[in-house]
């Protein structure tokens, strides 16, 4: 799961966020489930093009830091703070071989990053960094694909994306390719689905607690543009599932 992959797009990586299941399903349901950050320091793990980075600093972050492995999605979150500029700092690193920061952190947040981890050994490994990188009772709050997501059901292709299993297995879960439908250029990107178990293990070992699992559910906002019948399929086969716990 090369990170070369995140190099090729790039700012691009924006687009994501304009597509119906982003938009109306997974930030809101992110940014509800961290709720209110004023006030609070918060570190962003896999941040991309540092569009929660952004988000979290105008809705009263402290401090912002995000972390992303890929050299172009970081040069991408850079130009963004330059043009619009808000306090956000930016470096390139991997979350396997975090090294300790200048500081502790309320608040880390894992978008689409775990799921990377090639084997349990270096899931554990991101876990125990992030652990060490929070305030005693820290937040960490992680989105990623759902465990146990049945390929069988319904197409995503209504909400913007394609989600497909590769036939492939590595010690975390299955490997699956996912395919954002922009306009002009698709993007596939490649990863594991983890199973549920790996994903409470792995976080248990690096010190975690109060570990809950949240569903993904669809802002008013989506309702109100699309309809509910719209969003039938996903809702009752979700592709994407949040966690929650604490340092």
């Amino acid at each position: 799961m090369s990170v070369q992959q995140y190099d090729e797009i790039g700012e691009a990586f924006e687009g994501f966020k304009a597509l119906p299941l982003t938009r109306f399903g997974e930030v809101p349901s992110f940014l509800g489930m961290v709720g209110d950050v004023r006030g609070k320091s918060v570190l962003d793990l896999a941040c991309g093009t540092g569009f929660y980075s952004r988000e979290f600093k105008r809705r009263g972050a402290t401090d912002v830091f995000g972390v992303d492995i890929s050299v172009e999605m970081i040069a991408a979150a850079r130009q963004i703070e330059e043009r619009d500029p808000l306090g956000v700092r930016y470096e390139v690193g991997a979350v396997e071989e975090l090294e300790s920061l200048d500081r502790r952190f309320d608040i880390a947040l894992a978008v689409q990053c775990l799921n990377y981890a090639e084997d349990i050994a270096a899931m554990e490994r991101m876990c125990r960094n992030i652990h060490r990188s929070l305030v005693p009772g820290g937040e960490f709050f992680v989105f990623a694909q759902k465990p146990d997501y049945a390929f069988d059901c319904a197409s995503l292709d209504t909400y913007g994306f394609l989600c497909e299993p590769l036939g492939e297995e590595i010690e975390t879960g299955p490997r699956v390719r996912v395919t954002a439908l922009l306009d002009p250029q698709p993007i596939s990107i490649t990863a594991a689905a983890p199973r549920r178990e790996v994903y409470e293990d792995c976080l248990a070992a690096a010190g975690f607690s109060e570990v809950k699992w949240v569903p993904l559910t669809v802002s008013e906002a989506g309702i109100r543009e699309y309809g509910e019948e719209f969003w039938a399929d996903l809702l009752a086969h979700p592709p994407l599932e949040m966690l929650r716990c604490r340092a």
